[in-house]
């Protein structure tokens, strides 16, 4: 399968559809969400699916009332203008990788396999993985491991990788991973790897502004009661997810009114969020880092 979606009934049940409603999902992959979405639509209902990969495409679905865009989400709104939409009753964003990404060697996103480092969603876009460890600075290199992935190690590991550059551009995965495991203690090296690939993947697409740009023009798109539903998998990603919907920006800052109430567009409808359950962790492992929020326009 190109991908298995996660929490399926979690995230169509938040969208709370409209049989006649104009709803969006930005991130179609495989497109199981969209089926599922198209599911609960009656005949005057419309779905636009985004997806930056040509890949995707391929799984388009022949349905008078679903329309494929391909681009990133970050143009939400140009498309929407585009088609003709003033406004929409729903807007799912699954933020995780495909399998279909993971599992393919070319595309350079997983270190199980020796493929070249890509890492791009678009394979049109200009930069790859390689591009990034091959041209930052030493300090940029840093920040992108540390904010990006977490990582303690940051500083160490980018300094070590703009020497052995010196010798030999970074190419391949295992040009990278000879160089991660020095900093990677055996009982956490395959983690360690995952945050230090998940930062990368988040640099070279530029998923996080991309994802404050989504937000933003998701909010501003929605009809009063229309439900913005967000699934992250890592701790950045919920965390500006969280901030935006309590606060109306994505860095969290509260606004108060006269009468001391918050100023946000959005009233969250679950405060504890939802994550899935051991079975459908143990049907589909990628699935146990995930995290769903829902929230409604005032």
């Amino acid at each position: 399968m190109y991908h298995v979606p996660v929490l399926l009934n979690e995230t169509i049940e938040g969208l709370n559809i409209r049989p006649d409603g104009i709803y969006v999902d930005v991130t179609f992959g495989g497109g199981g969400h969209s089926k599922a979405i198209l599911e609960r639509l009656g005949k005057n209902g419309k779905l636009f699916a985004f997806d930056q990969d040509e890949n995707a495409m391929k799984n388009s679905i022949d349905d008078k009332r679903f329309t494929f865009v391909r681009s990133n989400f970050r143009y939400l709104n140009n498309f929407l203008r585009y088609h003709h939409v003033e406004k929409i009753d729903g807007l799912l964003a699954d933020l995780g990788v495909s399998s279909h990404h993971f599992d393919n060697e070319e595309r350079g996103f997983s270190f199980r396999f020796d493929g070249n480092l890509d890492m791009r969603m678009n394979a049109k876009a200009a930069t790859t993985a390689a591009d990034v460890l091959n041209n930052y600075t030493e300090e940029q290199l840093a920040d992108v491991f540390y904010f990006y992935g977490e990582l303690r190690q940051a500083r160490q590991i980018a300094k070590c990788i703009v020497r052995k550059r010196t010798e030999k551009p970074f190419v391949t995965i295992a040009d990278l991973t000879e160089v991660a495991k020095d900093f990677c203690p055996n009982e956490r090296e395959k983690k360690e790897l995952a945050k230090l690939f998940q930062a990368l993947r988040i640099d070279v697409n530029k998923e996080i502004d991309a994802l404050k740009l989504l937000l933003e023009q998701a909010t501003e798109a929605l009809n009063v009661g229309g439900r913005l539903v967000v699934l992250t998998y890592h701790s950045l990603e919920d965390r500006i997810v969280k901030n935006f919907i309590k606060s109306g920006n994505c860095e969290g800052n509260i606004k108060k009114d006269f009468y001391g109430r918050t100023i946000t567009p959005l009233t969250a409808i679950n405060n504890k969020v939802i994550v899935p359950s051991d079975e459908e962790i143990n049907r589909n492992p990628r699935s146990r880092s995930a995290k769903l929020r829902i929230a409604e326009k005032k």
